[in-house]
């Protein structure tokens, strides 16, 4: 039910008689499965309202749709409980509901001593998050897959997969629709403010009519969750005063499609393949994938943007990159050449940490209801593995509201 073209809604002075339960800023995979997941609750009765005109256009549509395993991040992290918690839970869906996915399996390739070492400290890492992982033989690997080099070990997760997010969405929006969750699409959140003295929030919206009549509405609710991703500092900083305001910086990863010259004779994998990481860098490096057709691609890399304004952010893939992109993939895939690529598409991770934080610290989700403000609920820095976690934040937030 899309809130432009319901019967306005007034605002009202009583927590008893609020408009809503709960109202959810923002329609990627994290909104969606936070308000179907609220709105299952005896006795709620939740908006989720998303400027755009469909659910899961920004950052939900623009990743790589793997469904990690969790075997990168520090044991005691919300990424590393959150991301199984979210795998488990899509693999489970999966047998009930038959969601569109597969179960292929990552390998992990290290090339030198150093890159060794590095795969034994994730397995070690990985077994202390009961995360299925083990080492292969390189020989065997050769003759499975010879295009693939991996001149000194290689760590497989048997239970990485891919998923596609425009699906894994309508699952979950058909799990909010279902239970009569009120969706609100076209809807621009402009401001909020909290009535201390009822204990509630009034949230000024504009919404664009059919006619696209842009009309001004105030709606209340007794808790709103902030999962605006790109977005989540700015929806956050209307409501906090200046000295608790946030900031957010922006990477881009850019995606490249793989077109070959010449023709390949034999398979060139059913794994993901993954490179082990800078030990300076913000991602996971640029990764070997494929979609649930089997075509390949590669990405993200790591740009780091100029901008701190999410409206001024540029998804044209970089044409620039594509070198750097080719150097780091033959490292893995020697026969690729730089003409079997080309820019493809782009996304935009939301940061909590400069270039520089990043390289010494790691960044954590931040999942917290907001000091003095009761009820209401920040999410920010949700980036990878934001997809795969996604149904997991969405049950971590209502124990959040039921502590």
């Amino acid at each position: 039910m899309n809130l432009a073209l319901k019967q306005r809604l007034f605002h009202t002075n009583s927590r008893l008689s609020s408009d809503f339960s709960h109202i959810v800023i923002g329609g990627g995979i994290v909104g969606i499965a936070t308000a179907a997941e609220l709105q299952e609750q005896k006795g709620n009765k939740v908006l989720l309202v998303e400027k755009h005109s469909a659910l899961g256009q920004e950052t939900t549509s623009r990743n790589s749709e793997v469904i990690h395993a969790g075997l990168y991040y520090p044991p005691q992290s919300l990424k590393a409980k959150l991301c199984i918690e979210g795998k488990n839970k899509i693999y489970d869906a999966w047998s009930t509901y038959g969601l569109d996915l597969q179960k292929c399996g990552k390998w992990v390739v290290a090339q030198n001593e150093q890159e060794q070492e590095y795969l034994v400290k994730l397995e070690k890492n990985a077994k202390s998050l009961n995360v299925p992982v083990k080492f292969i033989s390189t020989s065997m690997a050769r003759k499975k897959y010879p295009l693939i080099k991996a001149s000194s070990a290689i760590l497989e997760s048997p239970t990485t997969g891919i998923i596609s997010a425009h699906e894994y969405v309508m699952f979950h929006q058909g799990r909010f629709e279902n239970n009569e969750g009120t969706l609100g699409l076209n809807t621009k959140v402009k401001n909020i403010c909290y009535n201390k003295s009822f204990l509630n929030y009034s949230v000024t919206m504009e919404t664009m009519g059919e006619k696209e009549e842009k009309e001004e509405i105030e709606i209340t609710g007794d808790n709103v969750v902030n999962a605006g991703g790109l977005f989540a500092a700015e929806i956050a900083n209307m409501i906090l005063p200046k000295d608790q305001h946030y900031n957010y910086y922006f990477a881009k990863g850019n995606y490249f499609s793989y077109t070959p010259e010449k023709p390949i004779d034999c398979k060139i994998t059913d794994k993901l393949i993954y490179p082990c990481p800078n030990p300076n860098a913000s991602s996971l490096g640029t990764h070997l994938t494929f979609d649930l057709g089997g075509q390949l691609r590669f990405g993200p890399d790591l740009e780091w943007l100029n901008t701190t304004n999410p409206n001024d952010i540029d998804y044209t893939p970089n044409p620039q990159n594509l070198e750097a992109a080719y150097n780091a993939i033959k490292t893995y895939l020697p026969a690729i050449t730089q003409n079997d690529l080309a820019p493809s598409y782009s996304g935009v991770r939301p940061k909590i940490l400069s270039p520089e934080q990043s390289k010494n610290q790691f960044a954590d989700f931040i999942i917290r209801e907001q000091n003095g403000f009761p009820g209401f609920v920040n999410l920010l820095g949700i980036e990878s593995p934001g997809l795969t976690a996604a149904w997991a934040i969405a049950e971590h937030i209502k124990h959040i509201y039921h502590q």
